[in-house]
């Protein structure tokens, strides 16, 4: 039996509207399995974002619980929170928020300071490993605007990595890539799951997709539906986009 990492029970976030209450998630519970890639779909606002956030204590919620490790977190303080994600969350978004001032290897490794897992030579020897890893060693000594889309993001992938995050969070992270660089972004969160690495991803692209062994189809705040696929392998990859396809047809995405 899988372990779940994280557990969110009855998740309710809203806001107001005028007079009216917009529920954004609606009671929903849904659990995060080690060494799962779980991929958040959903046509635009059905809640894709605001569930990772939630899921990820980036957001608060409104109602219900979120555990990590068997412990309710979303009743941390912001401190406490803060040291969580540092230390067992890594996050990348579609816009890399990497610091405009410091090169790709700094912006690796000042986020190994702050997680503190590592001595400062600890650090800068993983940050040279993850860059190499992540094919983004030759920008290393660049800035974040001397480097192409896909050098930044695979650089925000060192970066979510450098802690030994126990899952990483990321929000369409191939949305701002042309085709190319997104299939190495993607094809590398891919080996960083295969290599044991959970990924809670969201994403409105199919072919993004397709690199999760776990879907959820989220519809007006709710989950609508759920699909089990093996794990990815490059050469079934046009059947398993047109097994997604079906899918999503079916619940008339």
């Amino acid at each position: 039996m899988k372990k779940i990492l994280i557990k969110g029970t009855d998740l309710c976030k809203s806001f107001k509207q005028g007079e009216k209450n917009v529920m954004v998630l609606n009671k929903i519970c849904v659990d995060i399995y080690e060494g799962d890639f779980t991929v958040i779909m959903g046509a635009s606002g059905a809640g894709k974002s605001t569930l990772l956030y939630a899921l990820s204590g980036m957001d608060g919620i409104t109602g219900g619980k979120v555990e990590f490790g068997g412990e309710a977190i979303n009743g941390y303080n912001e401190k406490k929170m803060a040291e969580l994600r540092a230390k067992e969350f890594g996050f990348v978004f579609q816009q890399t928020h990497l610091v405009s001032n410091l090169t790709l290897f700094e912006n690796v490794a000042v986020a190994g300071y702050v997680g503190k897992r590592h001595n400062a030579k600890k650090v800068q020897e993983k940050a040279e490993q993850l860059l190499v890893q992540m094919h983004a060693d030759g920008a290393k000594d660049r800035m974040p605007s001397q480097v192409s889309g896909g050098e930044a993001q695979r650089a925000a992938i060192a970066r979510a990595m450098i802690n030994n995050p126990k899952i990483v969070f990321a929000d369409e992270p191939t949305g701002a890539l042309n085709k190319a660089n997104s299939e190495e972004v993607l094809n590398l969160l891919t080996e960083l799951n295969r290599n044991g690495q959970s990924i809670v991803m969201v994403t409105h692209d199919i072919r993004a997709a397709i690199h999760g062994n776990r879907l959820l189809y989220l519809e007006d705040g709710n989950i609508l539906a759920e699909l089990s696929l093996s794990a990815y392998e490059e050469k079934n990859a046009k059947g398993r986009e047109a097994k997604v396809n079906n899918w999503l047809t079916d619940l008339q995405w």
